[in-house]
C-alpha cells in the first residue's frame, strides 16, 4: 500500500538531498512515494526505489594496497616540485593528515636536502613520505648525492621523475633495500614510485633491474651477492604514475589515452613475469578538481597525484608573489619553455604564462643556442640585446658565475666545457633558466617578468572550481585541506555518477561539491 503520510527523515529539497549525498559513509536511496521524489538511507514501505548507492567514504577510493603499502589513509599523493617548492613543511603537513607527499629535492644543494630529510623524519616519527629523484643526465653527481642521502636517512620511498632510462643510482637505491622475508619471499624495503609519460619508459620500471647495471653495482660493492640474485625476482617499481598534461616536465599526453595504455602494459608484463603482487598504476597531470580525480579513479587509477595546485598553498616553498600569480591563473595560461636540466636535448617544461615573460625569453635563448656554435659567434647586436633584456649583465660575468657555482656543485661541468664552446654556451644560457625558478621562489621583485613557474592547466581548473569559496585566496590554501576536498569531492562526484548510470535525475544544485572550511583534525566541513 502506498503511504499517504510523509515519512519523516526523508530529504525532498535540493539542499537536503545534497547534504544526504555528502554523508559519504552512509547509503543513499532515491525513492518515489505519493508525495514525490525523496532521498533517504534505505527503502521505504510502499515507495519505489529509483536508484541506490552504497557508502563511499573518500578512503575507499583507489587501491587499498596503496594505503597498506605506503601506510597512508587516502589513495592520494602530492607530487614533488623541484627546488624545494615541495617543501619539508608541505610534506610534514600532508603526512600528518594521512596523505603521501614527495619532497622536492631536485635542484636543491646537498646540505639543505640533508637537513630537510632529517627534519622530516624527526617530525613525522615513522609516518610515510617520499623524496624526489629527478633524472639528471647532465649532472649525474646530483643523482648520486640524492640517493646517498636517501639511504643515509632511511627514506623508504622515492618518486622517480623525468627518467628516459634506468641509471645506476636508482637501481642502487632499489636493490640496496632488498632483504628476505620471514616466509622466504624477497622484500623491497626501498619503494619506487616511477612517474612516466611513455610506455617504453614504464616498461623499464615494470621489469627487473638490467643485468649490466646489477653487475656494475655488485662489482663496486654497492650491493651484496644476495641482493644481485634477488634483483631478478622483483620489478624496479612498486607504483607507476601515468603523468599526463602536467606542469614542469611533460609530454602533454591526454590522461584518457595514457592511463589505460600504461595499465595495459602493466597487465602484459605482469602476465609475462608472474609477479606475486600487482604493480599499481596511478594518475597524474590535469588533476586539480574532484571531477578530474573521480574520472581518474573511474579509469582504473590506483591513486591520484596532484602537483600544480599545491604550489599555491601556504606550506610550499614558493614566494607569495608567485602564489598569487598562480591563484589568478586560468586553464589557458600555460606555455612550453626549454628545460634547464635538459636544455641541450631540447626538452621542454610547461610553465605559467600569465604575469611572466619567461617562456618567450627562454625560447629565444634556445633559438640562439641552435643557431650558433659559440657565444663568440652571436652577432654583437643580438648579444647586447640578450645581455640587456634577459641576463641584465654581460655574458662574460655570467660565465664567471657559472664557474663559481659548478666548482662547488659539480666541477666536471666546467672541465667538460673548457674546450667545448657549444657546451660553454649551454651552461651560460642554463644560468638564466636555472636562476629564473629561484627568482620566483624568493619573490625577487626586479625579476617578476623572468619568473619560471612550473604549472599545468589543472591550476586554472582548480581556480575556477574554488571561485567564490574560502579557497579562492591563496592565503587560505593549506595543502592538506586541498587534498581532503579533492578526495571528498571525488567520492561525492563518484556517487552522483553511479546514480546517473542508474537513470536517476537530480537537481543540478544537489550535484555540485564546493569546498567549505574544514573542522580542524576531522576532515569534515564545518
Amino acid at each position: 500500500m502506498v503511504t499517504t503520510t510523509p515519512v519523516s527523515g526523508l530529504a525532498r529539497e535540493a539542499g537536503s538531498v545534497h547534504d544526504r549525498l555528502l554523508q559519504l559513509d552512509r547509503p543513499f536511496y532515491l525513492i518515489r512515494d505519493a508525495h514525490g521524489i525523496a532521498a533517504g538511507e534505505g527503502a521505504v514501505p510502499g515507495a519505489q526505489v529509483l536508484a541506490a548507492v552504497p557508502p563511499l567514504p573518500a578512503p575507499a577510493l583507489g587501491d587499498t594496497d596503496f594505503l597498506t603499502e605506503h601506510g597512508v589513509g587516502h589513495a592520494y599523493m602530492a607530487g614533488s616540485m623541484a627546488n624545494g617548492i615541495a617543501s619539508a613543511e608541505m610534506v610534514i603537513a600532508l603526512a600528518q593528515q594521512g596523505f603521501l607527499a614527495s619532497y622536492g629535492a631536485a635542484g636543491v644543494v646537498a646540505n639543505r636536502v640533508d637537513a630537510d630529510l632529517a627534519r622530516i623524519r624527526a617530525e613525522l616519527r615513522g609516518r610515510s613520505f617520499a623524496c624526489n629523484l629527478i633524472h639528471s643526465p647532465n649532472e649525474p653527481a646530483m643523482e648520486r648525492s640524492t640517493i646517498d642521502l636517501c639511504l643515509t636517512h632511511e627514506v623508504r620511498t622515492i618518486e622517480a621523475s623525468a627518467f628516459l632510462d634506468l641509471t645506476p643510482q636508482i637501481v642502487r637505491y632499489r636493490l640496496a633495500g632488498l632483504t628476505r622475508g620471514a616466509d622466504g619471499t624477497v622484500v623491497a624495503r626501498n619503494k619506487v614510485i616511477a612517474k612516466v609519460s611513455r610506455t617504453e619508459v614504464a616498461e623499464k620500471f615494470l621489469r627487473p633491474a638490467p643485468e649490466p647495471i646489477v653487475r656494475e653495482l655488485l662489482g663496486s660493492g654497492a650491493i651484496t651477492n644476495e641482493q644481485a640474485e634477488w634483483a631478478r625476482q622483483i620489478p624496479m617499481a612498486d607504483d607507476i604514475t601515468a603523468e599526463a598534461d602536467s606542469g614542469g616536465h611533460t609530454d602533454r599526453r591526454p590522461l584518457m589515452v595514457l592511463l589505460p595504455e600504461i595499465i595495459a602494459v602493466r597487465d602484459r608484463v605482469q602476465r609475462e613475469l608472474g609477479y606475486p603482487q600487482r604493480i599499481r598504476v596511478g594518475a597524474a597531470g590535469g588533476i586539480g578538481t574532484p571531477a578530474a580525480a573521480a574520472a581518474a579513479f573511474a579509469l582504473g587509477a590506483a591513486y591520484v597525484v596532484t602537483g600544480s595546485i599545491n604550489q599555491a598553498t601556504v606550506e610550499t616553498g614558493q614566494s607569495w608573489q608567485t602564489k598569487r600569480l598562480l591563484a589568478g591563473a586560468g586553464v589557458n595560461d600555460c606555455d612550453m619553455a626549454p628545460s634547464a636540466d635538459m636544455f641541450e636535448m631540447g626538452v621542454e617544461v610547461q610553465v605559467l604564462k600569465r604575469g611572466t615573460m619567461f617562456a618567450t625569453k627562454a625560447k629565444r635563448l634556445y633559438d640562439a643556442y641552435r643557431a650558433h656554435e659559440a657565444i663568440e659567434q652571436i652577432p654583437a647586436a643580438e648579444r647586447n640585446s640578450l645581455e640587456e633584456r634577459i641576463f641584465q649583465r654581460s655574458l662574460d660575468d655570467v660565465w664567471q658565475e657559472c664557474i663559481t657555482f659548478f666548482e662547488q656543485r659539480d666541477p666536471g661541468q666546467i672541465s667538460r666545457a673548457q674546450d667545448n664552446p657549444k657546451r660553454r654556451m649551454a651552461l651560460i644560457f642554463r644560468w638564466y633558466l636555472g636562476l629564473s625558478s629561484g627568482w620566483s621562489i624568493s619573490g625577487n621583485e626586479g625579476r617578476v617578468s623572468d619568473y619560471q613557474v612550473w604549472c599545468g592547466p589543472a591550476m586554472g581548473a582548480f581556480n575556477n572550481w574554488v571561485a567564490g569559496t574560502y579557497l579562492a585566496a591563496a592565503e587560505n590554501r593549506h595543502a592538506a585541506d586541498l587534498a581532503t576536498h579533492v578526495m571528498r569531492g571525488a567520492a561525492f562526484t563518484s556517487r552522483i555518477t553511479q546514480l546517473r548510470w542508474a537513470g536517476a535525475r537530480l537537481p543540478a544544485s544537489a550535484c555540485s561539491y564546493l569546498p567549505e572550511p574544514l573542522e580542524p583534525g576531522t576532515g569534515r566541513n564545518r
